[in-house]
């Protein structure tokens, strides 16, 4: 099939201001570099009270369970309103190894609801964990809350546009997220395809061992390995089904990639990804972020305003005409979690 070129081309256009002044653009692995400001552990955890958020609608079944997903919605929607204009999507995919993690969790749930405070719905999706279930059960789930989405009943239900979806995610959220958009061929607008992808900190080449900082004291190897359902990776036919910078190729939707230059996965793996997505001709943003932060830990308001351009860019219409301030960003009156530094890469 052709590669849908349209919004391909308005995404270049109006995210040419957040790429590195080249006379052809970004090539290789060239990124946007950030200095992060001064800020706490999770910049991003805040309270958004006029954020209405529906917490644990099934999206599909899976080994008798019901999948469930918390849907995040603009504070000026009328989600019973179906004379307004339609509205992008995003669905939101947790980190955690692929062991743990849930869409409730504090960080998740501000993400989604800034997503939302941004114009979007999002949907903050919990998938099977290891070792429970293994790859691909858990792009299996994450495709299937694409196809939720794009769904008749839910585009009337929710007042969603099926033509604009896109993915976020973190870490093991990150890697599904960026399989979401090379899994497949063809248009962003069928089926489990989506329109755009943002991902941060994910791992891409699952075909080899992931060497990881001192800071991290966990077996990543074996973190994958589990993931994956192998006991080796000479003898792990599903490493390669499961590493995003195998199955790029030019039908792909456009990309975010942001990743911190110290942080316990090794960089390696986004500087692959965009050079396999730039190799296919696929439009590729990336952020890299001095320091060691993980995942949505580098979410300063410079990074999140990068993502929030990309994903109007690509999903546009702009559903809002300025960007509104977020409804209330006083720090969410909890603890946020550890970033990951010894056994816990949840996020």
């Amino acid at each position: 099939m052709t590669r849908p070129t349209a919004r391909a081309g308005l995404a270049a256009l109006a995210l040419a201001a957040l790429l590195p002044i080249a006379a052809c653009g970004p090539t290789g692995s060239d990124s946007d570099r950030v200095d992060p400001t001064a800020q706490p552990v999770y910049p991003q955890v805040t309270s958004y009270p006029d954020i209405p958020v529906i917490q644990d609608i099934p999206y599909g079944t899976a080994d008798g369970a019901p999948l469930l997903l918390d849907a995040c919605f603009p504070g000026d929607a009328d989600i019973d309103d179906a004379g307004s204009a339609p509205r992008a999507s995003i669905v939101v995919i947790h980190g955690g190894s692929w062991q743990h993690g849930d869409k409730a969790n504090l960080n998740w749930r501000s993400v989604c609801q800034w997503l939302a405070s941004e114009g979007f719905v999002a949907v903050s999706v919990n998938y099977r964990l290891v070792p429970t279930a293994t790859f691909p059960a858990q792009l299996d789930d994450v495709q299937d809350a694409v196809r939720w989405l794009r769904d008749p009943a839910q585009v009337l239900r929710y007042n969603l546009d099926p033509d604009r979806i896109g993915a976020f995610g973190g870490s093991a959220g990150g890697n599904l997220a960026a399989l979401l958009g090379t899994v497949g061929s063809g248009p962003w607008t069928e089926d489990a395809r989506v329109a755009a992808v943002a991902e941060l900190s994910g791992p891409a080449d699952l075909r080899e061992p992931i060497p990881t900082t001192d800071s991290y004291n966990q077996d990543f190897g074996q973190v994958v390995l589990d993931y994956l359902g192998c006991t080796s990776y000479p003898d792990c036919p599903g490493a390669a089904k499961a590493s995003p910078v195998f199955l790029a190729d030019e039908t792909d939707p456009p990309f975010f990639i942001g990743h911190s230059t110290e942080e316990f996965i090794p960089i390696s793996q986004s500087e692959k990804l965009v050079r396999a997505l730039r190799n296919e001709g696929v439009d590729t943003t990336y952020v890299t972020v001095d320091g060691t932060l993980h995942s949505i830990a580098m979410l300063d308001d410079d990074v999140r305003a990068r993502v929030i351009e990309f994903f109007r860019a690509t999903l546009g219409p702009d559903p809002f005409e300025a960007t509104p301030e977020p409804l209330d960003a006083t720090p969410a009156p909890v603890t946020p979690e550890p970033l990951p530094t010894s056994t816990d890469p949840a996020e």
